[in-house]
This record gives structure tokens, sequence and C-alpha cells, in this order.
């Protein structure tokens, strides 16, 4: 006995939320409030409250401490890695030298192909030259 025939497709759509994961941003309101809540705590509360949160006791420990050198603007986070030492207009000039310096080169190495062709032919000429003369 044969088969049915199934007409339907069978597709996976994956759930665009588990595509791509990416790192929670936590504004310094929301770290202050998560602090407040941690720091009212009794005994055994705090597990609950980071659970709930999904954060690790490592991520509070590092809140606090910026919290205690800096206040409220160590809990402002910047864009990750040391500041740049140079200003958007230094970089221009450094990225547009550099560019100079590779059209330079550039030349350079056309201009001595092109002498090295000429070369040739002019020899060919002189001798052309002579040899009826």
């Amino acid at each position: 006995m044969p088969k049915p025939i199934t007409t339907v497709e069978p597709k996976v759509t994956p759930d665009p939320k588990l595509e791509k994961r990416t790192r929670r941003v936590f504004t310094a309101e929301c770290t202050l409030l998560i602090m407040q809540q941690a720091n009212a705590c009794k005994h055994g509360e705090l597990s609950a409250l980071l659970r709930r949160e999904k954060l690790y006791s490592n991520q509070l420990a590092q809140w606090r401490r910026e919290f205690a050198e800096q206040g409220v603007a160590g809990l402002k986070k910047s864009a990750p890695g040391p500041a740049s030492k140079k200003s958007p207009e230094q970089k221009r000039v450094k990225q547009r030298e550099n560019e100079n310096q590779r059209l330079q080169r550039q030349y350079e190495s056309q201009r001595r192909l092109l002498n090295a062709q000429k070369k040739p032919w002019n020899c060919s000429t002189v001798s052309k030259r002579a040899s009826h003369d």
C-alpha cells in the first residue's frame, strides 16, 4: 500500500528573539533601583532578586564599586575600550596623509614603469638613426 502524498512542506521558521542575543544595557536609574532593592534585601533574599533580574553577583558588586568611586556618573556607561587620544579632525588629517603617501608611491612606481618602457624605444631609434647615417 503506497504512502499518501503530503502537500505540506516542512519549514522551520526561527524565532527572531533567539536569532541574535545582544548585551543588555542598563540605565543609571535602573542600576540605582536594583542597587536600592539589593540593599533592602534581608538575608537570603538577594539571590532571588538576582535571579529575577537575571544578574550575577559580580555585576552588582561592580555597580556598587563604581557608585562608591564616582557616584551616579560612574553608573553611566560610555563606549567600550579606552578613550581616543585623537580628535576626529586629527584622525581625518592622518587618514588624508596616509592616502597622500599611498598615491605618491603609486605615482612613482607608474613613472618608473613608463621611463623603463621609454628607454628601449629610445635606444632602438638612436641605433636605427646611427645605422642610416
